[in-house]
């Protein structure tokens, strides 16, 4: 599937359909603020995700029907990956150890 990478989401969130074809369910229910400010209640599950750059284990959001698949900050990170703004490209991130 294909997302939207949005440096502003925390969590990726999973269409409706796909998470229901993989058997994700919820673990807890989470309020998240959306970019004009209102809230939604979505539930959050843990999913298995593969990408060109890596491959992880990452909590999603579980979307509902209309929502737009995301690949969020947590999900980017945990792939030591980070969207450059100027080039719209994801890049090796520079990993700390400290």
């Amino acid at each position: 599937m294909r997302f939207l990478v949005d440096s502003g989401a925390t969590y990726t969130l999973l269409l409706h359909d796909v998470w229901q074809r993989i058997g994700l369910s919820p673990k807890r229910t989470v309020s998240f603020t959306l970019a004009d400010g209102s809230t939604v209640e979505r539930g959050v599950s843990e999913c298995h995700i593969t990408l060109p750059q890596g491959e992880a284990h990452t909590p999603v959001i579980l979307g509902s029907v209309g929502d737009t698949a995301l690949l969020g900050v947590v999900t980017l990170e945990i792939l030591g990956l980070v969207l450059n703004p100027f080039t719209r490209e994801l890049q090796p991130m520079r990993m700390l150890l400290a």
